[in-house]
């Protein structure tokens, strides 16, 4: 999940996203990412760093966030499958929380 590119001379216009890879796993994906971002999501790094995106304004930013959050999120799937791992939800912030905290 990218968005497609069309360099033409000096632009650099960004389309929408790319059909490549399986579209039920897409809608899914997105399916997802909207509800994370809506107001019943639960309080995660992905959550924040989505909200951030869409507060950056302009007309697509909320559609924009949403496709960034799903493709964030299955990179996070595909890694913790691989390896593995247990989610963290707020492992960012648990770990700049613990870096700020006096010795």
């Amino acid at each position: 999940m990218r968005p497609r590119q069309r360099d033409s001379g000096g632009d650099e216009l960004q389309l929408r996203i790319t059909k490549a890879g399986d579209g039920a796993v897409r809608r899914l994906l997105v399916g997802c990412a909207y509800y994370i971002l809506g107001p019943f999501g639960p309080d995660t790094d992905l959550r924040r760093w989505g909200l951030r995106l869409a507060e950056r304004g302009g007309k697509t930013a909320k559609t924009r966030a949403v496709v960034a959050v799903a493709s964030k999120l299955a990179v996070l799937l595909h890694q913790l499958w691989v390896t593995g791992e247990t989610y963290e939800p707020l492992r960012r912030s648990e770990t700049l929380a613990n870096e700020g905290a006096p010795a």
